[in-house]
């Protein structure tokens, strides 16, 4: 039989990240790639706790669930969401698998296939997926080290009527940028303005390096829940452990509600052990303790991994510093193409990815993404003169 595939999956690229992390298994691989916790800072005792409370109950554990997802856990999440401004209630609020399934939820209940949404440039490459899948345009606005520049968001905005914008604005993925209090205002202001909602996607927001910097979202900024500008989606995917699957969408209740219909025809519900074990968890165990634990570690890495390549004295190599999350963003020479360099470094023994994965047009390829939080000491040593060797080598070949 000869199988036809619809238009919408047959134009999917693959994820570049996942296609990498094919290409460093049973090898003597280090990988700078994937966006990956470290496995050693994982609260692998106290989730095993968590569990053992769970099951103490009874069967119910393993029974069918509410598709918006476990009550008690998202009113705990609501008193945590409280902490930082965000104002909701149970019923602004569902629980996915994952923060990616929250964002798709969004894209499928607030636009329509041929739409035009905006982005930043570069922005987090499994979103461009999601919004490749339901057939929507997209185009992108240039950024700078304090986030979108809102002069060309407003151009974009007037000739092209896109119908939402998604950004990362705190740690962003690829970038590792903060936007600026001052241009999270001004975008919002935007937005509101041409009544484009925005979904914010906040997955590192918690991993910051210093324990006095603010970063107040977009969604506390708005500050308003019903008929609001802002819907904001986040995980315990890198606070927690990524295989709990478990993240959040919360904004206005009517809104909620279409995403729990859309959750109803995708998976019923996510899963309700695991965020009864997560409920459980945080009755239990101090997370804010645990999330400053991995924020020093993941700051020291940070460190680690920057001064490494700061010795090197690379020629026309540049990068921010990040303030939190998990990545550094490598500038490299003008002309170099990145995904060639990744041949050479796997060759090596060392990966990353390619920065031309995170753009949604005209991709900048002389980019490159650099994990620092799943290796540490020796192997990310190694593994950074491994890839400084690459880049020697490639570029005297060029």
């Amino acid at each position: 039989m000869n199988y036809r595939f619809s238009s919408r999956v047959a134009q999917l690229k693959s994820s570049a990240v996942r296609d990498i992390l094919k290409l460093t298994q049973g090898k003597d691989m280090i990988s700078f790639a994937g966006g990956l916790p470290a496995e050693e800072l994982f609260p692998v005792q106290a989730v095993r706790e968590a569990a053992d409370r769970v099951f103490a109950a009874g069967p119910s554990a393993l029974q069918y669930g509410l598709t918006e997802g476990y009550l008690p856990l998202r009113e705990q999440l609501c008193e945590r969401m409280a902490a930082k401004q965000m104002i909701v209630n149970p019923e602004q609020m569902i629980l996915t698998t994952g923060s990616q399934q929250a964002i798709d939820l969004l894209i499928g209940v607030l636009t329509e296939p041929g739409d035009t949404i905006l982005v930043e440039r570069p922005t987090y490459l499994a979103s461009l997926q999601v919004f490749a899948l339901h057939g929507l345009k997209v185009i992108a606005a240039e950024s700078d080290e304090h986030g979108i520049i809102p002069e060309d968001a407003e151009r974009l905005i007037r000739e092209h009527r896109p119908k939402l914008l998604y950004a990362v604005p705190t740690f962003g993925n690829p970038t590792g940028r903060v936007w600026s209090v001052e241009r999270r205002q001004k975008l919002l202001s935007l937005c509101k303005q041409n009544q484009m909602p925005i979904i914010e996607d906040d997955p590192y927001g918690d991993i910051k390096f210093d324990e006095k910097d603010q970063f107040p979202t977009l969604f506390s900024l708005d500050g308003q829940v019903e008929k609001g500008a802002v819907f904001y989606t986040s995980t315990f995917s890198k606070t927690v452990a990524p295989a709990l699957r478990t993240g959040w969408a919360m904004g206005d209740s009517g809104v909620i509600r279409m995403v729990a219909k859309a959750k109803q025809a995708a998976d019923l519900h996510s899963s309700t052990m695991d965020q009864q074990i997560l409920s459980q968890l945080l009755s239990g165990f101090k997370l804010d303790d645990h999330i400053r634990l991995i924020s020093k570690s993941y700051g020291e890495r940070m460190l680690e991994m920057h001064n490494l390549l700061k010795q090197q004295a690379l020629k026309d190599v540049t990068w921010v510093k990040p303030k939190g999350g998990m990545f550094l963003w490598l500038e490299l020479p003008d002309g170099l193409d990145a995904e060639a360099l990744l041949r050479c470094a796997v060759q090596k023994g060392v990966a990353f990815v390619p920065g031309s994965s995170f753009y949604a047009e005209n991709p900048q390829r002389n980019t490159a993404r650099l994990n620092y939080t799943y290796n540490t000491g020796a192997r990310t040593e190694q593994g950074v003169a491994r890839f400084v060797e690459a880049l020697g080598e490639f570029t005297a070949r060029s």
